[in-house]
């Protein structure tokens, strides 16, 4: 039986802190459909500091942007953009249009047709999160997306002025973006949602974010498409007796300095780890730079599941079902073979998450909150819709087709849509068949 050696809050907690959140998104939302740029600006001066007449930044201010960057840092940004792409491109190559004839004379096939706009949002907060930039515009861009709206909140400068940040507005750049804002928060993507006077709307929105981010992406689904609820950043270490206290402690606290809400959990069925791993956590953050952040996380919201065996191991990893899943075991295959609820795994002690946040080529844009129970992350064909078609050769294919259709749809009730395959069954097979009658006037 699994044993908690140390807990987090309460599923009843987080949704009370969920419903302030959903209320302060509706009245910004509704704000913002009312007003348009007005209320954005003013949203933007309040949360921001931070308001001009055109969000939009001109060619000239990306031009400054890319130039302000040195040569190393414009190449590091290159070399990760080139490993997403290239994975981007081995998944598209995946996606293949169909075309069958299931049954003499019955065409049937699907065509996967990129979207026609999106809005990437790139959160910033306290870091200026160039990867997330790569992970929605690159792969947007490869999919063939049309128009690539990116979106970003502004930064203090060394002179304390709030301003677009150079790196990110280089890397949206240099990922293939068609317009960039310098808009965040609630407001940016409810702007490319619902548009404004000076920004056309979009159809499809990506990109993690705070609470507020998401609860807007969530409460904007319908009127526009979304990835999916990218919320607070998770990390799940499962590690057993092959590997240290250190490198568990390192991977769990490397991504709790995320935010102060970033859960991170380690499983493991050595009570020495588990201990090992708490207490060398405590050494790491009176050292870690960010240990402000890692800190409350790490106290408000990490947790340890000490298990009996590696079976119970895996039921608890799939109950947790975290964004990321680090597994560190003397059977990592094993659990990439038996798991099926997370985002990305990470297996074996060689590679860790920050790979796959930043470098590796796969999407670090991941289902949290157990969204990895029922979808995956942003990868190249969430840009591309498949779309079905169907057409009729010959003139049996069109009465055997009709004659089925009327009867299914007769003992449904659908007189109409049971002429539909009558008409069919007169004019290509010859049959002068009654006009469709509903099933109870039939008898």
């Amino acid at each position: 039986m699994a044993t908690y050696l140390k807990t987090a809050p309460s599923l009843e907690k987080r949704q009370e802190d969920d419903l302030k959140v959903k209320k302060i998104v509706e009245d910004v939302l509704a704000d913002i459909e009312k007003r348009g740029n007005d209320a954005v600006r003013e949203l933007s001066l309040k949360f921001d500091n931070f308001t001009r007449d055109n969000f939009r930044l001109s060619d000239e201010e990306i031009d400054n942007a890319v130039k302000s960057m040195t040569q190393g840092d414009i190449d590091d940004i290159k070399f990760a953009q080139e490993q997403v792409r290239n994975f981007a491109e081995k998944q598209k190559s995946c996606l293949k249009d169909l075309e069958v004839e299931t049954l003499p004379g019955v065409i049937l096939g699907h065509k996967n047709i990129p979207m026609n706009s999106v809005g990437c949002y790139v959160p910033g907060g306290k870091y200026p999160l160039i990867a997330s930039a790569t992970m929605s515009v690159l792969t947007a861009n490869v999919a063939g997306v049309k128009r690539i709206i990116a979106s970003t909140p502004p930064f203090k400068n060394a002179a304390g002025e709030m301003t677009p940040h150079p790196s990110v507005i280089t890397t949206m750049h240099l990922a293939g973006a068609h317009e960039i804002y310098c808009l965040g928060g609630i407001q940016a993507v409810a702007a490319m949602a619902i548009g404004t006077e000076t920004i056309d709307t979009v159809d499809f929105l990506v990109g993690p974010g705070n609470a507020f981010v998401a609860e807007a992406k969530r409460q904007l689904f319908g009127r526009v498409g979304i990835d999916l609820f990218a919320g607070p950043t998770e990390t799940l270490v499962i590690a057993d007796n092959t590997v240290d206290a250190e490198l568990c402690a390192t991977d769990l606290l490397g991504q709790a300095e995320h935010g102060v809400n970033s859960p991170a959990v380690l499983i493991t069925n050595s009570r020495k780890l588990a201990e090992d791993t708490m207490a060398e956590i405590e050494r790491l953050l009176k050292i870690l730079p960010t240990a402000e952040i890692a800190k409350k996380a790490w106290e408000d919201f990490g947790e340890v599941i000490l298990c009996d065996s590696y079976d119970e191991m895996l039921e608890q990893a799939e109950f947790v079902a975290s964004e990321h899943v680090q597994v560190m075991t003397d059977r990592d295959d094993w659990f990439l073979q038996h798991m099926t609820n997370y985002g990305a795994l990470f297996l074996g002690p060689r590679t860790n998450v920050a790979n796959g946040d930043k470098v590796i080529g796969t999407n670090h844009t991941l289902p949290t909150r157990k969204a990895g129970r029922y979808t995956g992350g942003l990868w190249v064909g969430k840009f591309i819709k498949t779309h079905t078609y169907q057409r009729i050769e010959t003139d049996s294919a069109a009465a055997l087709i009709g004659e089925y259709a009327s009867r299914v749809s007769l003992m449904e009730g659908f007189a109409g849509h049971a002429e539909q395959g009558n008409i069919r069954v007169r004019r290509y097979g010859g049959r002068n068949v009654p006009y469709a009658q509903p099933a109870e006037k039939q008898s």
